[in-house]
């Protein structure tokens, strides 16, 4: 039997999201596209607290740095992206 081709595309560094530094963007506009379902529970307290409810939801944040170390913490079930200035 062969290697599975899937196994080197799996885990967080493979669907982790990036995450923008202060001066590229003041605001983030997060969406969670993986569930956090089987996911340790304090994953699922950090998506809570930063206002993503269910899955598909999204939610506008402060690019601070106490954001971007729990955007960090699940960055493999959300997308992250810079809200442009108006």
């Amino acid at each position: 039997m062969g290697r599975n081709p899937v196994v080197g595309r799996q885990g967080p560094k493979h669907h982790a999201a990036t995450i923008p530094d202060e001066a590229v963007a003041k605001r983030l506009r997060v969406k969670q596209i993986r569930s956090g379902i089987g996911h340790a529970e304090t994953m699922l307290r950090t998506l809570r607290s930063i206002g993503l409810r269910n899955h598909q939801s999204s939610t506008e944040v402060d690019n601070t740095a106490t954001m971007r170390g729990m955007l960090y913490k699940v960055r493999h079930l959300i997308l992250v992206t810079p809200v442009g200035e108006n």
